[in-house]
């Protein structure tokens, strides 16, 4: 499938030119290191490239969600690893903008990188202000975006940047997040499956209207499950319920009786007296879960019968855990699943956040065709709406 923006490989770029980057260095961190380099190394194909043809490299992120400068979210960690992974010095800006920040990125060799401070320390960062994303603008000779984590953000350093600095086109990372969730829905091999957990219907309702027009399967899991279950007037004890996915459900169980894709529930629950590792558990049909425990996996059954759905579709997005993974006892269904997707011989795709730590957690994150690095970035996409991040490039 064609991407419809212009990428890296369209620049006519002269050496010592200099291209502002925006990418997505939003990594964890626990008391200043590192915990997880995924996304450092994801941008590391635009980085390299750039670097190759001379390029003066100038990175702008943000980190986080700080209220101010707050000195726990500088990417500073995240220029020293950077170092490490491309063999050479980064420099770190103490700013984002300003007089420094512009001196360092005008005193930059060919190859050299220059890290800007978090972004989001700027208060105009996430109202798009003009005037901030004209001075980033000034930093560089071109724009790139390889930030597709930050992609359905109309930011400053994401959107407004391209008013004020041409040619604006997509990084790699970038190009290949479009390509492969348009393809998705465009044109998936076929049986087309589409597992989905986590916390909320609601969060998910474009997502699973979406795929009832185009999946062959939906196969539904997490907290999630529960608002269908209390929609078909099941007992769910206190399992978690956010009460208005309750209508929402019901809405989308309709409307799946009229599709013809097949919206599949959980058949038994992994319940527990409370949401703790140490918490009596046990496996019960979904059809009869107990009043005072809570519904934390999916149970064996269904992770077979999921697991065997899986095993025979040309194309799998997964996106949204299948239970609390994060506690071991409850983490069973979440690896079924991973280890499902893992070892299907279809294309698989997993969308961001706990889906990939999941993946990431099990050791398989090798073992898929395409892990993105955006969460609500790949949901947006797939829903059919338009990212500001993207829609302000050039055209292909």
């Amino acid at each position: 499938m064609a991407f419809r923006k212009k990428t890296v490989r369209d620049l006519a770029l002269a050496e010592g030119q200099a291209a502002l980057v925006r990418v997505d260095f939003n990594v964890p961190l626990d008391g200043g290191r590192i915990t997880d380099d995924s996304r450092i190394r994801a941008a590391l194909p635009t980085i390299e490239y750039l670097r190759e043809r001379g390029a003066r490299l100038v990175l702008c992120s943000h980190l986080g969600r700080p209220k101010d400068r707050e000195p726990e979210t500088s990417l500073r960690p995240v220029s020293e690893r950077l170092g490490e992974l491309i063999g050479a010095p980064v420099m770190q800006a103490p700013e984002v903008v300003g007089e420094e920040a512009s001196r360092l990125a005008a005193a930059l060799k060919p190859g050299e990188v220059l890290v800007l401070e978090n972004t989001r320390w700027e208060p105009g960062e996430t109202k798009n202000d003009p005037e901030l994303a004209r001075k980033l603008a000034e930093l560089g000779d071109v724009y790139v975006n390889d930030a597709f984590g930050a992609a359905h953000r109309a930011h400053a350093s994401t959107a407004g940047v391209a008013d004020h600095l041409r040619p604006a086109v997509a990084g790699f990372l970038l190009e290949r997040e479009v390509t492969t969730l348009e393809g998705i829905v465009e044109s998936p091999q076929r049986p087309l499956v589409v597992v989905l957990g986590g916390a909320k219907v609601t969060d998910k309702i474009g997502l699973i209207e979406r795929f009832l027009e185009i999946a062959d399967t939906i196969l539904i899991g997490g907290a999630m499950c529960f608002a269908f279950f209390k929609a078909q007037g099941r007992e769910i004890g206190t399992s978690l319920l956010h009460e208005p996915d309750v209508a929402e459900a019901e809405r989308l169980l309709a409307r799946a009786r009229e599709s013809k894709c097949e919206l599949v529930l959980p058949s038994d629950i992994v319940v527990a007296t409370d949401f703790s590792a140490g918490a009596d558990h046990r496996q019960v049909p979904a059809d009869a879960m107990p009043e005072g425990w809570m519904g934390l996996d999916v149970g064996d059954e269904t992770r077979k019968a999921y697991a065997d759905v899986i095993a025979q579709a040309g194309t799998v997005f997964w996106n949204g855990p299948m239970g609390a993974f994060e506690l071991s006892p409850f983490a069973a269904g979440t690896r079924a699943v991973a280890e499902a997707v893992a070892a299907a011989p279809g294309t698989t795709v997993v969308g961001g956040g706990d889906s990939a730590a999941a993946v990431a957690q099990f050791g398989l994150a090798d073992e898929v065709d395409h892990l993105s690095t955006g969460g609500g970035a790949s949901l947006e996409l797939l829903e059919g709406k338009v990212l500001p991040g993207v829609e302000a490039l050039d055209d292909a």
